[in-house]
């Protein structure tokens, strides 16, 4: 794993090291894939992300709109009122306190990231790169927030409609970095970046495979890597098993991803990921006496 490497989200900065980075989902969202309606009200919501953080978590990532395949948008203004409640309560909990994870929001509407932004969020998980919404890279620029810049090809509601791809790790890569290339022109702090191939975003079950094992290649770019592959349906494939019980497939897909240079997971399951965390820290330092 690069040395050194860091990733500015507004007046923090996260190190990358020998232990891959736990961003924990957070839906609070009646219909997303595996835990749709479990977080819907803001007090069960704000519990869950009070326990991610004493699980370990770097990030606690929240959504406040479906984006699983076949998924309908939501208005900006329900998404808005789904997840900034829960941000602020979450930003005023995690005050004071110490290595308390950064709050994330997932969403790809200008509108909602400011709401998030203005309640405490650091960070902006956008599926389209910041490329759905024109607002979006304005609005990153004037907070200094991180951003995951995602693959996908096509809409939630489309995306696994027959995707191909000729070479799907070289497609994906090259996508990722002319994104980069415009934000930059566009005068986006490249510190800020993290880049997500988009496992299960518009790929089939093959495209994603070869897009972990080619995650090297993205590396490239010299920004952090975040490898969403929690639960996903190509894990259940290849295992047989569904949403709550591809816990184990999950972490064996995680654990691969990092040793193919992946830097964040993002995880449902935060306390057993911790565990692989450390345990993939430990084995690559050589040692049983790594904190962190």
């Amino acid at each position: 794993m690069e040395q050194g490497l860091s990733w500015r989200c507004r007046d923090r900065t996260l190190r990358l090291g020998a232990r891959p980075l736990v961003m924990g989902i957070l839906n609070v969202t009646p219909d997303s894939f595996s835990d749709g309606g479990r977080y819907q009200t803001i007090e069960a919501a704000v519990q869950r992300g009070l326990a991610m953080a004493d699980e370990g978590a770097d990030v606690v990532d929240i959504g406040g709109e479906s984006t699983r395949p076949g998924a309908i948008a939501v208005s900006a203004a329900d998404e808005g009122a789904r997840v900034e409640p829960v941000i602020r309560a979450l930003a005023k909990a995690f005050s004071g306190r110490p290595a308390a994870p950064l709050i994330s929001v997932d969403t790809r509407k200008a509108m909602v990231a400011e709401r998030a932004l203005e309640a405490g969020a650091r960070i902006i998980n956008d599926i389209t790169a910041l490329a759905g919404d024109p607002g979006m890279p304005a609005l990153a620029r004037r907070y200094g927030a991180g951003v995951v810049l995602m693959h996908m090809r096509g809409e939630p509601a489309t995306m696994q409609q027959d995707p191909r791809y000729g070479d799907v790790v070289g497609e994906v890569v090259d996508w990722l970095a002319a994104r980069m290339t415009a934000l930059a022109n566009d005068g986006l702090d490249g510190e800020t970046i993290a880049l997500d191939p988009g496992i299960g975003f518009g790929k089939t079950m093959e495209h994603n495979v070869q897009l972990i094992a080619g995650l090297r290649a993205l590396t490239v770019a010299g920004r952090p890597v975040v490898a969403g592959v929690s639960r996903k349906s190509f894990v259940g494939k290849i295992t047989g098993r569904d949403g709550d019980a591809r816990m184990a497939g999950s972490l064996a897909a995680a654990v691969w991803a990092a040793a193919c240079g992946a830097h964040v997971w993002r995880v449902h399951d935060v306390r057993e990921s911790v565990d692989a965390a450390r345990m993939v820290a430990a084995l690559r330092e050589e040692t049983a006496e790594w904190i962190g």
